[in-house]
């Protein structure tokens, strides 16, 4: 119990708790991990191959080209420098994460960067490669059973360690810069000033924080842009639900299958009023997507990719059958290779009783005839 300080009237109370030895450490780690963005080149928009008197383009913003191979590279940095300005990331003391594996992955290179130990708290399921990659670039993997039960178990193992729980399902949306300073959106934009069709009608993102959408639909008002954004949710994921109804609480009772998006409940980052469509994608239907674009562009891509390239595709055919001409934006989140065991083993989707034909015909009705199957 402490004791209240007793003071004369009028007394100034003054307590100084600078650190010269930390704020120097501080200086040097914000310095590391800005560097790492100054030698980082941007990533490529690549086109999806439509025809072309549809009058309609289609895209994917290759976030796979970043130094960890994901999307998340640039939300991991925007943490880490959050994390640090905050003074919540100390030298010596471990980040611990919540993730499925891609934030993971580059939290664990950012954490390598400046010094500190990094602990990733994941779904016993999540994908082997992923694991490599984290342990590659000097962490360490937690596994839960329940994937509802990672906050608790990355909150617990933060206050056992003495060290930061980054917790980017709540802070993705604060972390990172919406208004510019080349993020995702702003890079987009830039991208598409010289093609036909500039300011694209629609942009297609995924969620697993919600941290991406919130960022680009934010960019797009801010901007005053007429760019319509659109959310795509895997199967046993709440955002959709969450989004519809209108209800915060909503909570479902497994984990995704499509690793590094959907939830099991509604993520304090996702900001659900400032987007204007979303749709549920069938896991088999986002399968289908990543080997059409294996076939199309000749890239493979993860799940994530999937979801929401064949939400993109579904779109283009609304704007083919209203003869709207235009450009469409989805993102192509990490590569396929660290799910070869997974979404292109038929192995696995036998397992996981996943029939993909369905969904492989309607994007190949779209693609060689404009009409997409009821």
């Amino acid at each position: 119990m402490s004791t209240p300080q007793i003071t004369r009237p009028g007394e100034t109370l003054d307590v100084d708790r600078s650190d010269a030895e930390y704020r120097t450490w501080l200086k040097e780690a914000v310095r590391k991990v800005q560097a790492d963005a100054n030698r980082s080149a941007d990533t490529h928009l690549l086109r999806f191959p439509l025809p072309d008197h549809w009058g309609i383009d289609l895209y994917l913003k290759d976030e796979s080209t970043h130094p960890t191979g994901s999307l998340k590279h640039r939300l991991a940095r925007s943490l880490f420098l959050y994390g640090l300005c905050n003074g919540w990331i100390r030298p010596g003391r471990p980040v611990i994460e919540a993730s499925s594996g891609s934030t993971a992955v580059s939290e664990a290179y950012f954490a390598g960067l400046i010094g500190v130990p990094f602990i990733a708290v994941m779904p016993r399921t999540t994908s082997a490669e992923k694991c490599r990659l984290i342990e590659f670039h000097g962490g360490r993997c937690h596994f839960v059973d329940d994937p509802r039960k990672m906050y608790e178990a990355s909150a617990a193992l933060a206050a056992e360690t003495g060290g930061h729980y980054m917790d980017q399902f709540t802070y993705a949306e604060r972390a990172t810069d919406w208004r510019g300073n080349n993020n995702i959106a702003e890079s987009v934009f830039r991208q598409l000033e010289l093609e036909r069709f500039p300011v694209p009608a629609w942009i297609v993102a995924t969620a697993g924080t919600g941290g991406t959408s919130a960022t680009i639909a934010r960019y797009v008002h801010y901007m005053g842009y007429d760019t319509r954004i659109c959310v795509a949710d895997p199967e046993n994921s709440c955002f959709f639900a969450g989004w519809t109804a209108g209800d915060p609480d909503v909570t479902c009772d497994s984990g995704s299958r499509i690793e590094g998006i959907g939830r099991p409940r509604m993520e304090p980052s996702f900001v659900p009023g400032a987007i204007d469509r979303m749709m549920k994608v069938p896991d088999a239907a986002a399968i289908a997507a990543v080997r059409a674009l294996e076939r199309a562009i000749g890239r493979k891509a993860g799940g994530s990719t999937g979801t929401g390239l064949w939400s993109a595709l579904k779109i283009v055919a609304q704007m083919v059958s209203e003869e709207r001409t235009g450009s469409v934006v989805t993102l192509l989140c990490d590569p396929g290779d660290r799910y070869l065991d997974k979404y292109y083993s038929d192995a696995w989707l036998a397992e996981q009783r996943l029939d993909i034909a369905p969904y492989s015909a309607a994007i190949t009705s779209l693609l060689t005839t404009g009409v997409w199957p009821d």
